[in-house]
Parts: structure tokens; sequence; C-alpha cells
């Protein structure tokens, strides 16, 4: 086995499962699904399509950069997978715009390509992924005080709260789309959980100023009525002379708790903890029911002899 071949069915066969690779040119996310002696399968994310990468084509590829990089930009569609794997092994890096063999400067198991598990979900498994753990934090604290909560656990509270709230957010607004193109005026469809309504709210913006003042000539309306400060043009103002801002300006002061920041990688990590834990629990289940198996059929076995 070549030396190039055996390190890429390394790098593949050490991939996290939900970790996902990205082809160079065309941006399409793929896993790797299982390897064999002589080709690697894997499998595209936009549409399910199965694909084998062979270990000869590998070989090709490393032999081609004996020869200098190779701007991955010129690469044909096909090839784009397999630049994508390469990149992970010793000895070879993307630096995103070229494949090139540098051994000084490769990391093995690293590359532009490669999106980690915690980055790699799509926006409503984001949203499943944190109700779960807001879920199990809500289970774990006593909610209905928080100023008794210790600063850790608020402050997780808190950011896990406001990271439900924005991806439900987004992802009602994908799901409030197509709902929208089957309702009719007036019309209300039901669910199991609850009732939708098309609703029609309308939200006015004046017109260009041209329009408004040539609107209130022609009915005699001195144009003094609505004329007055311009929040943007006072702006300017404020910035060029010596005019301050508080003589121009009522400032009211708002004081909130605004999140700065987010561990992806430890909500990722507490999350595998989580589902490792619910797998304990179905292996128990499923030990408890063969026991129970196991003792019904004694139980004929005695019986009957």
């Amino acid at each position: 086995m070549s030396e190039v071949w055996h390190d890429v069915r390394e790098e593949c066969e050490r991939l996290d499962p939900e970790a996902r690779l990205v082809t160079p040119v065309s941006g399409r996310p793929f896993g790797t699904e299982t390897t064999f002696d002589d080709r690697v399968v894997v499998r595209f994310h936009d549409g399910g399509e199965e694909r084998r990468l062979d270990r000869r084509q590998f070989e090709v590829l490393a032999d081609r950069l004996d020869d200098g990089p190779i701007p991955l930009g010129e690469l044909p569609a096909g090839v784009e997978p397999y630049a994508a794997v390469l990149s992970l092994a010793p000895e070879h890096v993307s630096d995103g715009e070229t494949l090139s063999r540098s051994p000084d400067d490769a990391a093995a198991g690293e590359s532009p390509h490669l999106v980690p598990p915690e980055e790699a979900r799509t926006p409503p498994e984001r949203v499943h992924d944190d109700a779960l753990l807001l879920a199990d934090l809500l289970e774990r604290l006593d909610t209905e005080d928080p100023a008794s909560l210790d600063t850790e656990a608020l402050t997780d509270l808190y950011v896990l709260l406001s990271d439900v709230q924005r991806g439900a957010d987004r992802v009602r607004s994908s799901v409030g789309e197509p709902l929208l193109d089957r309702l009719g005026p007036d019309q209300e469809l039901h669910g199991r959980f609850g009732t939708v309504r098309r609703t029609t709210r309308e939200r006015q913006r004046p017109k260009g100023d041209e329009a408004v003042l040539d609107a209130l000539d022609e009915h005699g309306i001195p144009q003094e009525w609505v004329t007055g400060v311009d929040p943007d043009r006072l702006d300017v103002v404020v910035a060029v002379t010596d005019l301050t801002e508080d003589e121009v300006y009522d400032t009211d002061e708002q004081v909130y708790v605004r999140k700065t920041g987010v561990d992806e990688g430890e909500k990722f990590s507490r999350l595998q903890g989580l589902l490792d834990r619910v797998d304990e629990l179905d292996e128990d289940a499923a030990l408890h029911d063969d026991l129970v198996d196991l003792e019904r059929r004694l139980d004929e076995a005695l019986s009957t002899g």
C-alpha cells in the first residue's frame, strides 16, 4: 500500500462521523461513509449522491504535486473531493487557493475544507441541539427564582435562551414562507399543536420630500407643519461644529444584558454527553427487556417440566 493512500485512508477513518468536508470551488458538503483497500466512499449532503473516490486517483493527484502547487480554482468538478480529502493527509496543505506538498507546514487532519461537527449542523439541527441543552439545564436548575442561581448557571441559562430564541426565529421565518403560500385570505390552517392564520399588517413610510411637499401645497397646508429637524443632518452638524450633543439631544439610558460570545465547542461537548446518557438508558432498557423475556421463558420451561 502506497504511503499516500495509507495516509488518506487513515485520516478518513479518523474523521468524526458528523464532520463535513467541502469541495474547494463548488462548495458542496460531503462526508466519508466507509473506506476499502482501493477506495473511499463519500456521500454528498446536498442531494444524497454517493460516490467512490479511487485509490489510484489519489496517487495520481499526489504525484502531480511533484511539479508544484495546484490552483484549486482550475480543478475539474470531479477532482474537487479528491483535493479536499488529500488536504487532510500529512505533508499536504491547502491554503484555500492552492493544494501543495509542504511537510513543514502540514498538520495531519487539519484543512480549510474540513468543517467540524458543531459547525456542520443545519439551522434546524442547531435549534434542536440548543433546545435539548436548554431542557436539560431547566431540569437541573431552580428557574423559578433566577436570583438564587450562581453566576455561571445564570449566564449559561441566558445564553441558551438567547440561542434558542434566535435560532427558532430563523427557522420560523423559513417555515413561514411556504406556509404563507398555502394560506388564502382569511383562511386558517390547523395542526396538532395549534392554528395559524394569514394576517396583513401595513407599515407606512413617508414618500420623498418633493412628493409630500407638493401634496401639501395642493391642499393649501403650510409646509412648516410637517418640516422639522432631520436627525441625520443633525448628527453631521454636531460632528463638524462646536455644538454639543447635550444641547440638542435628550439621552435615555437603558441597561440590559447582551450576549457577546458563545462557546459552541463546549455546547457540543455537553450535547454529546447527553446523547451518550440517552444511549446508555436505551441499552439499559433493552437489557431489562431481555432479562424479563429470559425470566418468562424460564418460568414457561419450569412449568412445563
